[in-house]
């Protein structure tokens, strides 16, 4: 299992500081929220691009995928009405997917709360259009050859898909190998679900590629009251061989230092395991 750095912990380093940081700290590499390389990241020429890339690799590390994906430009959402919105926001996905390639990644975690919020009362009209916009996405990423992922959040964020049936059944009617879905640490302690369950459930089923570590009190792992002695002893022993991240959205006193001590604390776990 590889753990990323998700880079919006660490903003306000230059790209190439933060990718030094992510190397010296333990991390595997970033993964990339685009609305850190600029307001309209989807028109990121395709040079500028591979200049990260380079720099990612000059300084010793990679960058595994990208999250929290429609942040900017504003105003867009999966299940908006508005056909203009839909068809635009489905546009700077596609350009998403394109860029995660461009950058070397292999991988996008769909989250983005706030653009999949629904309706009171029209839920499955909501339903629909975001179906139309992940089926876009799969299409997408099976031709780039990536996989899309279908993030649960917490109910507090939003009602659309907020567990891993809940994604599963969207992919099944979707009908495509090129999405996926994961578990968020946070997300699923809201939810009030056991992650070592929920794991031991889906692992197995060769579903689950990704799995966001992040406490219950939305610090970084380790400074809440997750247990994730457990979920790393369960992981191991499930053989999982996916990605991981530590998305804390909460940073006390600051990102670099939230980071920093959230990977010790995940590295320590490990290696008391050996």
């Amino acid at each position: 299992m590889k753990t990323y750095l998700c880079s919006e912990v660490v903003r306000e380093l230059s790209f190439r500081a933060q990718c030094r940081f992510a190397r010296e700290t333990g991390y595997d590499g970033l993964e990339v929220a685009p609305f850190t390389l600029g307001e309209a990241p989807h028109l990121i020429e395709t040079a500028r691009l591979h200049e990260l890339r380079r720099i990612a690799e000059s300084e010793g590390t990679t960058i595994g995928g990208l999250h929290w994906l429609l942040a900017v430009p504003p105003g867009l959402s999966i299940t908006s009405s508005d056909r203009a919105v839909a068809a635009r926001t489905r546009e700077v996905g596609r350009r998403l997917v394109a860029m995660c390639v461009e950058l070397g990644g292999h991988y996008l975690v769909h989250g983005s709360p706030a653009q999949r919020q629904v309706e009171p009362g029209r839920e499955a009209e909501a339903r629909s259009r975001a179906l139309e916009y992940f089926a876009a996405m799969a299409e997408a990423s099976r031709e780039a050859g990536v996989c899309y992922i279908i993030e649960p959040l917490a109910r507090a964020d939003t009602t659309l898909v907020n567990s891993v049936d809940e994604a599963l059944a969207m992919i099944a009617e979707i009908g495509a190998s090129s999405l996926a879905t994961m578990v968020d640490c946070y997300a699923a302690v809201a939810n009030g679900e056991d992650i070592p369950a929920l794991l031991k459930r889906w692992v197995p089923q060769g579903v689950i590629c990704h799995v966001h570590f992040n406490d219950d009190n939305r610090r970084g792992p380790g400074e809440g009251g997750t247990d994730f002695r457990a979920i790393l002893d369960t992981l191991e022993r499930l053989d999982y061989s996916g990605d991981a991240a530590v998305e804390p959205f909460i940073y006390i006193p600051d990102g670099p230092t939230c980071a920093a001590r959230a990977i010790a604390y995940l590295r320590g776990l490990a290696a008391s395991r050996m």
